[in-house]
């Protein structure tokens, strides 16, 4: 296999939760670029349809599933209908996540309800589309790859109210070693990328904040955020053949952040 080939997702199929938002997109346009066909999951039905139609007026053919991936039924039934159009599916990349900076709270007065709803979109809609994929992967008996987002959070606290984020994917890395410890005897490769703040719609609020920003820049030794395409060389290594003895492991994607601490 020539180095080329060892990245080609050519013949795969991924299967993507959260495929609308603005890191998920990027990855699913960056897995169909690699040659893999492209299940793209949401609830947002107006991202979905924004999502995928860019998608295809760049040659690229996903298909688009509306789908709450908290729901367990839901999630079974995006996978069946990837299953029903592909015939298989390969990869699976949790793309469902953040909310962090919409909900800041003192640890001590932490409310319910936003505990549960930063634990439903980071964690368990991680948990539930992961299991009906890995069935079809199990069943499947080809092997697979799942592929985590998780956070610099999840080992390095913040004076920010974010209890229930750092939790979460705390959580989400946890379970990545676990499931690779599980799922190794199917041939299925767990692993996780870890980005510290990516420049998207959804930590706009606490980027725009220049004295925020400059704080953050300051103590990451590229001094500058990640971007959306940052993230997609490292989930493609991942899903390729190229990280086929690799599982278990998180990857910082943080401009060398986690080292200096």
């Amino acid at each position: 296999m020539s180095n080329t080939e060892m990245f080609s997702l050519e013949g795969k199929v991924a299967f993507i939760p959260g495929g609308s938002g603005a890191i998920g997109s990027a990855i699913g346009a960056g897995l169909c670029e690699a040659g893999a066909q492209v299940a793209i999951v949401d609830r947002d039905g107006d991202g979905l349809a924004r999502t995928c139609s860019l998608m295809r007026s760049e040659g690229k053919e996903p298909l688009a599933i509306a789908a709450d991936l908290t729901n367990r039924q839901d999630s079974e039934r995006a996978v069946d209908e990837t299953m029903e159009k592909f015939g298989r599916l390969d990869i699976i990349v949790n793309a469902v996540g953040g909310g962090a900076g919409k909900v800041l709270y003192e640890a001590h007065e932490y409310p319910d309800d936003a505990w549960d709803w930063i634990m439903g979109i980071n964690l368990t809609a991680t948990l539930l589309p992961t299991q009906a994929a890995v069935k079809a992967m199990i069943a499947g008996g080809e092997g697979g790859r799942v592929i985590n987002i998780s956070s610099v959070r999840a080992s390095l606290g913040i004076n920010a109210g974010y209890s229930a984020y750092v939790a979460a994917k705390g959580a989400v890395s946890s379970l990545t070693r676990q499931w690779a410890t599980e799922w190794a005897k199917y041939g299925i490769t767990v692993n996780a990328i870890s980005p510290t703040f990516v420049d998207t719609p959804q930590v706009a609020m606490l980027l725009d904040d220049p004295d925020f920003k400059a704080g953050v820049e300051a103590r990451i030794p590229l001094r500058r955020v990640g971007q959306t395409d940052d993230l997609v060389g490292p989930v493609i290594m991942f899903a390729s053949g190229a990280s086929s003895f690799v599982t278990g492991q998180i990857l910082g994607i943080d401009g060398g952040l986690t080292a200096t601490q």
